[in-house]
């Protein structure tokens, strides 16, 4: 199953579901799947698989190749833009600013419910050697991650929750290795007033507290812009 699969009640359209789900498997798989494998991955008869499918290529929502290997369409990025457009358009320079002052990938996260996160926007830096690669869209638990544990330190203390958790509400961004990708550091803080953060991603820190205040600082500037 989709690894951000929704549990299916009955006031829920059980096609759309299914349909949904299939576009939630097909992001995990860029080099595409065959109509078995997503059938087996949404867990429905092949034929209920191949009538989902052929609904979706006609409204350009998925895509087959010339060896009937089946990827998302077109059509999504034309549903997608309007999405959280303004805050995308207004966090790019900011985004751009940070990630080549670091020479670090900086990223935009959103929160997609209590228990995830999604990573909105990606903004590589211009001159950096080396860089983290991410990929827009990606969904990750709320708990691992600097984007995460900023947006959980933003709340009132919880029993039993991490240290790091506890030490980000102290120092104001939240810090994590190797828990999104292995070797990679993770400096983030959350933008004031929304359930976003604003963040780096590289392979060294060799000052924390100094990536950390650019951190806060790049996030106090887009809450600014979004009051």
């Amino acid at each position: 199953m989709p690894e951000n699969s929704v549990r299916l009640d009955a006031g829920m359209s059980k096609t759309l579901h299914n349909g949904l789900q299939i576009l939630e498997l097909l992001t995990g798989h860029p080099q595409g799947m065959t109509l078995t494998e997503i059938a087996d991955g949404i867990g429905v008869h092949r034929t209920v698989a191949h009538r989902l499918v052929r609904t979706l290529e006609a409204h350009h929502l998925c895509r087959r190749d010339r060896f009937k290997r089946i990827s998302l369409g077109n059509g999504l990025v034309r549903l997608a833009e309007p999405v959280e457009q303004d805050l995308r358009t207004l966090a790019r320079p900011i985004l751009e600013e940070l990630g080549d002052l670091a020479q670090a990938t900086a990223h935009l996260v959103v929160r997609e419910n209590e228990r995830q996160v999604r990573m909105l926007m990606i903004v590589e830096p211009r001159q950096g050697r080396m860089h983290v690669s991410f990929r827009p869209g990606q969904i990750d638990p709320i708990d691992r991650g600097s984007a995460g544990l900023a947006m959980l330190a933003a709340e009132p203390p919880v029993p039993g929750e991490r240290e790091e958790i506890a030490l980000a509400r102290k120092r104001g961004f939240a810090v994590s290795y190797g828990e999104i990708a292995s070797s990679v550091i993770g400096v983030s803080a959350m933008v004031p007033g929304r359930e976003v953060s604003i963040g780096l991603s590289l392979f060294e820190a060799p000052d924390e507290e100094a990536l950390g205040r650019n951190v806060i600082e790049a996030a106090q500037r887009l809450g600014a812009l979004l009051r």
